[in-house]
Formats: structure tokens, sequence, C-alpha cells
């Protein structure tokens, strides 16, 4: 008998689980179980980095060939490294893949990776876009490191990427999504009433449209400072915020954000995402202000599920605005909301006790490096 075909969709936790034990994610070091989210898979920096000139695309050649022209000097993570703001940081990831010809990936920062202003990227052999793994892909993986704000302390085996596994067509169409809206509640007020799906904002291409959140008496975010010490990525709820944040207050709803300075805010709108189904935040267009809105945006299936009330949860916003000061409103459109379907609904979803979930409950939340702010 052959075997039933497999379904069209993001991959899940128990199918991720099956390219490691198929040996189509390998790795020197056993994968570990906190690795494998409910729809991606955690990858982990490796033992040998080098500090290098500028970033590259390595259309043409590996990258290995490309960093040891521009390398400026290495690094060794298993005895840990300082990585500095200004600096440029190539790592080699201690996954590498040999993936089905059917299943391609991409990569997006992890939540936390975000919120410490670290711009990170994939790197492939011979391939000329970021993040994005072609179907089949074998070789391995790098990890390019930015860090903007902070200087972090990194090791062999933190996690500051994952990785979503695609098989067939994933994206809902703009019918697909509204049908889904009029079945599952995607989105609640601030105070945790169901917003109705006549009442969404449908981009037109498969998105829904979310907006800031910069109404109430107490901080609305916090902006990052200048010349701290060092964040370890290791320790969590060990640094004290005061020393590296500057609350944020939006005098009658309304505040100037500042060119290159980095922000966190949080979306007016608490989202759901139903099981079964997964979701990528999106930047606002261009022509609607020169900022970016967030580093990391994958939303696994269960995201504000939780019975909590208010229902559902915060998206976190990673700001940075170019150019020129920039005036924001409580309520102004910030960004999208994509969603996809998963192959089958995973068997842990997020939040839940077990899934190595760290916001699932989160307000405006810094780091989980960081105490929370005046505990």
């Amino acid at each position: 008998m052959s075997a039933p075909p497999k379904k069209n969709g993001i991959l899940v936790d128990f199918e991720l689980r099956a390219l490691f034990e198929g040996e189509h994610l390998r790795s020197s070091v056993p994968y570990e179980i906190a690795q494998i989210q409910p729809a991606s898979v955690d990858l982990r920096l490796g033992a040998i980095g080098h500090r290098v000139r500028a970033g590259f695309l390595p259309e043409n050649k590996t990258v290995a060939q490309r960093c040891s022209e521009l390398a400026i000097e290495a690094l060794h993570l298993s005895r840990g490294a300082v990585l500095e703001p200004g600096g440029i940081y190539l790592i080699l990831l201690l996954e590498e893949f040999n993936l089905p010809p059917d299943v391609s990936a991409r990569s997006n920062p992890k939540s936390t990776t975000g919120r410490l202003d670290l711009f990170t990227r994939v790197l492939l052999d011979r391939n000329a876009r970021f993040d994005d793994v072609p179907a089949g892909y074998r070789g391995p993986l790098y990890i390019e490191v930015a860090p903007r704000s902070f200087p972090v302390r990194v090791r062999t085996g933190d996690r500051l990427t994952q990785q979503r596994f695609f098989r067939g067509n994933c994206a809902l169409s703009d019918g697909e999504l509204r049908e889904l809206a009029a079945r599952e509640t995607l989105a609640f007020t601030e105070n945790g009433a169901p917003i109705d799906a006549n009442n969404l904002l449908f981009d037109g291409d498969g998105g829904i449209a979310f907006r800031l959140q910069l109404s109430g008496a107490g901080p609305v975010g916090y902006r990052a400072r200048h010349y701290t010490d060092v964040v370890d990525l290791s320790r969590d709820l060990a640094h004290d915020p005061n020393e590296f944040w500057d609350p944020v207050f939006a005098k009658q709803g309304s505040l100037i954000v500042e060119p290159e300075q980095f922000y966190i805010f949080s979306s007016k709108e608490r989202l759901r995402v139903p099981p079964g189904y997964a979701a990528e935040m999106l930047p606002i267009d261009v022509g609607v202000g020169e900022l970016r809105t967030n580093y990391a945006g994958f939303f696994d299936p269960g995201f504000g599920c939780g019975d909590e009330d208010p229902r559902g949860t915060p998206a976190i916003l990673e700001v940075r605005p170019h150019d020129v000061p920039f005036l924001v409103d409580d309520g102004q459109v910030f960004f999208r909301l994509r969603f996809f379907r998963c192959s089958q609904e995973p068997r842990v979803l997020y939040g839940a006790d077990g899934a190595g979930s760290h916001y699932g409950r989160q307000s405006l939340a810094l780091a989980r490096q960081f105490r929370p702010p005046n505990a």
C-alpha cells in the first residue's frame, strides 16, 4: 500500500522532529527538544565565527569563500564572545540541511533577538537571498549578526533565529482569510472584547492591518540607551532594565520617534492565531513612513489562544525610524499580519505548558534577559 500523500502547509512540531530523525536536519551535536516550537525550529550558534568588514550575499561562491576575503578576526563562541554594536559577525550554525525536494524553509529572528535590537539574517552557499532556503537545499547555514544597541555575549548553542518549513503553497488568499475570520476570532480590543470580522482591516493580500498602542498613564514603550553594559543571552531576568532602557510616554496619545533610535512598543489590538494556522508580521508600506516596525515576525499556532482575561495577546513592535523624526499617534496603522495554513494542528500550541514559550502572556514586555521594569 502506498503512503498517504503529504499535506501542504507549514510543518508542525511532530513533523519537525521527523526532519531531525530522518537526518534532513543534521548536526554534530544532538538536537534539543526545546528547539522545536509548534511550527518552527530554533537554530543554534556553532563554535566558530568571524567579525567581517561587510555583509554580503554569496550568489556565486560559498559563504566560507566569501568570509575568508572579508574576515577581520575569529570568534571562539565555546568560551563566550561579546558582539559589539557597529560590528558585523558571521557565525556557522550547528544545524545543516538536507531538505526533501518538496520542502523549502524561511528564517526569522526569534522574539528575544528582535527585542535586543540584534539584526540577523541567514545565508546559504551560492544563494542570492537572505533567509529563504530553496526546496531540496543541502549544505551548511550561517547567520549574520549585527548588534545595533547593546553589546551582547553569546555562546555555542545560543538560539538567535528560527526556521519555518513549507510544503506547497501555504499563504491564505484574501478570500480564505476572510472566511477564517468569520469562523474564528483573530483579534480583540485592548480590553479583550472580540473584534468582528467586519471591523478588521483586511489589506486585500491575505493579511490584516493592526494599530499602535500609545494610550495609558504609564509608559507606552521603551527606548534603548547607548553605551551600556553587556547583555548576557544566557542569563534570564538578570539585567536591570533601568541601565539599558528609558521609558517612553505619549502626551495626549502622540509622540515623536527619533531617527536611528530603537523603541519597543505594542499593538493596540490583542491578537489570536488559531490552531492549524500561523502568521508572520509584515512592515507597513514605506509610503506610510520611513521606519522599520519589526525584526522578529513569526507567530505560531495558539498565540493568544489562552483562557486568560483579557483574551488575546498584544504583538510587540521593534521600531527603528530612519532619516527624519516621525510623529506617531495612538491607533495609527502600524503593521500587517499575513496568515498561513499549517499542514495540520501541532501537538503543543504556543504558550502551553512545556512549549518553551517565553512571551505567551506578554503585555509590553522587554527581552527575557531583563527583569520587569519597576520590579
